[in-house]
C-alpha cells in the first residue's frame, strides 16, 4: 500500500511569487528593518522576526501588493506596526519566568494586619512633629500630592512646603532609627 500524498486542497489561496517577493525584500527590507529596531529597542533578533512575518503576510496576500512592488512600502510598515504590537501584547500577557530564585527569598504576600500595624506607627512617629511638618508630610507622601499641589492645598508657598518637608524628615530619622524595625540598614564594609 502506497503512502498517502497530501494534496493541495481544490480552494488554495494564491500566494506571491518568489521573484516579487525577493524585490519586496531588496526595496524595503532595509527600511523595514531599521523602523524595527527602534520599535524593539535594538533587539535585533525580535525585528528580523517582525520583519520575516511582514514578508509572510506579503506572500499569503498578493493581492495587497497590487500596485507593484515600489508602491507596499506603506501597507508593509502597517503590517509590521500591527505585528509587532501583537509581539508587544503577547510578551505582556506572558507570565515572566522566574529562575534560580529561592522561594524562602521571596516577600510573603501582603498581610493586612501587618499594613495595620505601620499605620499605627506611623501615626504615632507623625504624632512627635510639629503641625505644620506633620501636614506637610502627610500630604506629600501619603497623600501624594506634588509640592505646588500641598502648597496651594496649605496656603503657603511652594518653598516652605520643600522646607517644612526637609525639617520634617530630619526630625523622623531619630524617632526612625529608635524603632528597631524602621531603623535604616546600615551600608555593608566595603
Amino acid at each position: 500500500m502506497q503512502p498517502a500524498v497530501p494534496t493541495q486542497p481544490r480552494s488554495a489561496r494564491p500566494t506571491l511569487d518568489q521573484e516579487t517577493l525577493a524585490e519586496l525584500y531588496r526595496l524595503h527590507g532595509g527600511y523595514l528593518l531599521r523602523a524595527l529596531l527602534r520599535v524593539t529597542n535594538g533587539d535585533r533578533g525580535k525585528a528580523e522576526d517582525i520583519l520575516q512575518e511582514t514578508l509572510l503576510r506579503a506572500w499569503q496576500h498578493p493581492e495587497s501588493i497590487s500596485r507593484g512592488a515600489a508602491q507596499s512600502r506603506p501597507w508593509l510598515f502597517t503590517v509590521a506596526r500591527r505585528i509587532a504590537i501583537d509581539h508587544f501584547r503577547m510578551a505582556a500577557a506572558r507570565a515572566q519566568e522566574v529562575a534560580g530564585e529561592v522561594l524562602e527569598d521571596r516577600p510573603v504576600a501582603d498581610d493586612p494586619y501587618e499594613a495595620v500595624l505601620a499605620g499605627r506607627d506611623i501615626s504615632a512617629m507623625l504624632d512627635t512633629l510639629q503641625p505644620h511638618h506633620r501636614e506637610v508630610l502627610v500630604e506629600l507622601h501619603l497623600e501624594d500630592r506634588s509640592v505646588v499641589e500641598t502648597a496651594e492645598r496649605l496656603g503657603v508657598p511652594p518653598g516652605t512646603v520643600k522646607s517644612r518637608n526637609f525639617y520634617a524628615i530630619r526630625a523622623l530619622r531619630p524617632v526612625l532609627a529608635a524603632q528597631r524595625e524602621y531603623a535604616p540598614t546600615p551600608a555593608p564594609a566595603a
